[in-house]
């Protein structure tokens, strides 16, 4: 589906721009990812519209096919990137999970903020990116992914968000679009 609309109070989310999820082998280069997703917070940023900036600082207990690290991450893992350049108004959520609703304050920030609408962006597509816009939805919030500034781990995963799980979520489009229509609802 085409963007159609940014509502009055809409937030960016960006979902685990941090130096141990950015030093994973991902689809797209993080470098990409990131310099798209600095766009977006500097353009929200200006428009004085509420920034979220999300990290994991663990992996959820319990046992899967994949196994994968349980538990607390290394020394440094968590840590936003410095290009993020996080202010003072930005809301930091730290999450043990997939989805940045999960046993955090997001959702009770976004009520506070008024907020009707988010935009996301990050790694990975198809864990904390798809996990965060499900719960949002599940809110009630209206839901845009900025498709290219997010990647994964997984071509084929990727993939599948994008094409068949987003678009039942919300709206997708690029970062210029959504900066172009962030331009057009808040001239």
């Amino acid at each position: 589906m085409a963007l159609t609309t940014l509502d009055a109070k809409t937030a960016l989310v960006v979902i685990d721009l941090q130096r141990g999820v950015v030093a994973l082998p991902t689809v797209h280069p993080s470098s990409e990812i990131v310099a798209r997703s600095v766009v977006l917070l500097d353009a929200f940023r200006r428009h004085g519209l509420p920034v979220v900036l999300v990290n994991v600082t663990a992996g959820a207990p319990g046992r899967t096919d994949q196994g994968g690290p349980r538990g607390d991450f290394p020394a440094g893992f968590a840590d936003l990137l410095p290009e993020l350049k996080q202010q003072p108004s930005d809301h930091v959520v730290t999450k043990r999970t997939w989805g940045a609703f999960t046993n955090t304050d997001l959702a009770a920030y976004l009520r506070e903020q008024g907020v009707t609408q988010v935009v996301l962006c990050g790694i990975a597509t198809s864990i904390g990116v798809e996990s965060t816009a499900r719960f949002a939805s599940e809110h009630g919030l209206h839901v845009t992914l900025a498709i290219d500034a997010m990647t994964d781990l997984h071509p084929d995963a990727h993939t599948n968000s994008i094409t068949r799980i987003f678009p039942r979520l919300g709206e997708t489009g690029t970062t210029q679009e959504v900066l172009d229509l962030l331009e057009k609802t808040r001239a």
